[in-house]
């Protein structure tokens, strides 16, 4: 509990950004004459998104499943594909550019090819949110497992300690910083990739109402997907951040600024 009251409050900082940058956009595009459909104001786009408020949380839904889906997934298949990575050197040299290799190709691209194979569900927006997300995860935790020192390890293991309790014990709380890391990146991809997947072929989702909207030029409801969808990105990245702050209270990183080590 001590921990989510902490949370919040360093929180507190960013929403009062947050609420001086939207009243700095309301009275700006009233100062400078802007017109609406070119830059609404944030009160604008209230009440626009209020009067389609049912459809769009409809999609929102449609596009939270699809991204929680891709990035639960990328997660269940990168941490232990890293963990392999940085036990096996026949694995690292042989799989590990393999996947380099598969991120460099844009996801766009290939994404096409997914409906043709799998249709125009569920599937092909998971697997397209999932290859987006899976590439930091699997660069974070792959650095995180590496980074236990071998001399404590061989230590442990001197002291009859089992793989599996060297493991639980010293390798997976080192590599956890990194492997987080790697989440929060992925998270903060994870809305992106969403979205990516609904442009290529959907006919629900934010994604396709960001396109509708956008094609009838309803600047309002455009804004009002956009940060419907913000939200969802952040929602999932600061989901990870509190289970950060939970499972690793004692790493340097959830220190407050300004403060050191004794």
């Amino acid at each position: 509990m001590t921990a989510l009251l902490d949370w919040t409050k360093r929180r507190a900082g960013p929403l009062i950004v947050f609420a001086i940058l939207l009243l700095l956009w309301e009275f700006g595009v009233k100062l400078f004459g802007i017109k609406e459909y070119l830059l609404p104001p944030p009160t604008k786009v209230w009440v626009e998104f209020l009067k389609r408020a049912p459809a769009v949380m409809d999609a929102a839904y449609v596009t939270s499943r699809q991204l929680l889906a891709g990035y639960l997934l990328s997660i269940v298949v990168s941490v232990p594909l890293a963990l392999v990575v940085a036990r096996s050197r026949f694995v690292e040299q042989s799989i590990y550019p393999v996947v380099v290799f598969l991120q460099i190709i844009p996801k766009i691209a290939i994404a096409p090819l997914f409906i043709i194979w799998l249709g125009f569900g569920f599937a092909p927006k998971v697997i397209i949110v999932f290859l987006l997300c899976f590439f930091p995860i699997v660069v974070a935790s792959v650095a995180g497992f590496k980074s236990v020192d071998p001399e404590i390890a061989d230590f442990a293991r001197t002291t009859g300690a089992s793989e599996w309790k060297l493991f639980r014990t010293i390798q997976l709380p080192q590599a956890l910083p990194d492997i987080f890391t790697g989440l929060k990146v992925g998270a903060a991809l994870s809305a992106t990739a969403a979205i990516v997947a609904e442009f290529v072929a959907a006919d629900r989702g934010l994604g396709y109402l960001l396109l509708q909207y956008n094609g009838q030029f309803e600047t309002a409801m455009v804004f009002a997907i956009i940060i419907i969808l913000s939200v969802i990105g952040l929602v999932v990245y600061y989901a990870v951040e509190l289970i950060e702050r939970l499972a690793i209270p004692w790493h340097v990183s959830q220190r407050p600024a300004g403060v050191t080590g004794a």
